[in-house]
């Protein structure tokens, strides 16, 4: 396998001046060559990727696989002619897979100066962010079948109802209210996202469902993901893919420690606490894992014992915190029923302020509940240190040697 960390030609290098006395000219910036084999060989079969399908929905050529499936949740090549390994259309030149992926080389320094000018800094452990706040939606409707204040669902149903957006790439439940497989689906309206509301906990690759939004004329769309997936925007972005990476507008990120294979409800939940998943109506994790039952039963199960059920793409993710999306939010912290909100983008904070003024969030300040930020930063340095050390280092800055 070659070394992950390896140098990958972005930066400029001065070329010695022919006549001596004058000024080296730069060179120009070095081709981008790396396509599915080096893709395969540095993330896929390394254990880094994390299942994102960002080199999925970016093929231009459709030859890689990905199966919404337990046990699954990878990209894999399709075509024999070369085997898994190598791609016929990346010995031509194909590069888009690998200018797609948020974990093939310096994925989290380019992504951070695209969006914000700068890397992070080592004290920075959660990423860097503008504001940190306290928010829930004032409607009932939304508050009541959203989580932890139901900020997420809030932000989309404003931002379809303002034209910010025309879609929303999000998931909902195989089966309806009597499933809990997540699957990746695309709101278009209040009824789509409020379908989507509530957290999972098993995974569910949203940006699968851009094929869909982009036959149905969908051009300005709001991702709603884990971290490894709001990281594919701004990736695509800096390393300039094209027109795959332009219908995502909006990027929002869930605060994310881990998922869980779609197993853990029969092989653990059912069989040892014959829990029935279709009569699951919500769960939460706070400390534990928190189920609640259609006949009104509360149960609670230790987090240890799902651990076995730990999806094997978040073994070694870093970024707790969705350090690349406009806003990062998740429901962690002593104030229940509020939802902790980063702001790290100049579109973020647009978007907050906006909703502000039109009264359909209430806002209380990220210091009400310093526990909250003082986990978030605690779970993120947590998360960075899963990072193998063998791999480009830029995820681990602010670790201690």
């Amino acid at each position: 396998m070659a070394a992950p960390n390896s140098e990958a030609p972005t930066a400029d290098t001065p070329t010695e001046s022919a006549g001596g006395d004058q000024p080296a000219a730069p060179a120009k910036k070095a081709r981008w060559t790396f396509q599915w084999k080096e893709l395969f060989d540095e993330v896929i079969s390394s254990g880094l990727c994390t299942g994102c399908a960002g080199c999925v929905i970016s093929c231009p050529h459709d030859v890689i696989g990905y199966k919404h499936e337990p046990g699954q949740y990878k990209p894999f090549h399709l075509e024999d002619e070369l085997g898994p390994t190598d791609c016929g259309h990346g010995q031509k030149g194909c590069t888009s897979c690998t200018r797609a992926c948020p974990r093939f080389r310096h994925w989290e320094t380019e992504a951070d100066e695209h969006l914000f000018g700068r890397v992070r800094e080592p004290d920075e452990m959660s990423g860097v962010y503008k504001d940190i706040m306290l928010v829930r939606a004032k409607s009932d409707e939304i508050y009541d079948q959203g989580q932890d204040g139901g900020l997420v669902s809030q932000i989309l149903i404003w931002a379809l109802e303002n034209d910010v957006i025309d879609g929303a790439l999000v998931s909902h439940l195989e089966g309806g209210t009597n499933g809990w497989k997540a699957k990746p689906a695309v709101a278009t309206n209040r009824e789509e996202v409020l379908a989507g509301a509530g957290s999972r906990y098993t995974y569910s690759a949203n940006t699968m469902a851009f094929p869909e939004a982009k036959e149905r004329g969908l051009s300005r769309l709001a991702l709603v993901g884990m971290s490894c997936q709001t990281s594919i925007a701004p990736v695509m972005w800096h390393r300039k893919i094209g027109k795959v990476s332009k219908p995502i507008k909006l990027n929002i990120g869930l605060l994310c420690s881990k998922s869980f294979d779609d197993a853990m409800f029969d092989e653990l939940f059912y069989i040892k606490y014959g829990l029935v998943k279709e009569d699951i109506v919500k769960m939460n994790i706070k400390g534990v894992f928190q189920v609640w039952m259609r006949n009104g039963d509360y149960h609670e199960i230790n987090l240890k014992e799902c651990h076995a059920w730990t999806r094997e793409g978040c073994n070694h993710c870093p970024d707790f915190a969705a350090e690349h999306a406009d806003i990062s939010t998740g429901g962690i912290g002593n104030i229940t029923d509020w939802t902790l909100t980063i702001v790290r983008t100049d579109l973020g904070r647009a978007v907050i302020q906006a909703m502000m003024d039109d009264g359909v969030i209430e806002t209380r300040p990220g210091d009400d509940d310093p526990a909250a930020i003082a986990l978030m930063h605690k779970l993120a340095a947590k998360s960075r240190a899963r990072w193998p050390e063998w791999a480009n280092d830029e995820a681990r800055v602010g670790l201690p040697s």
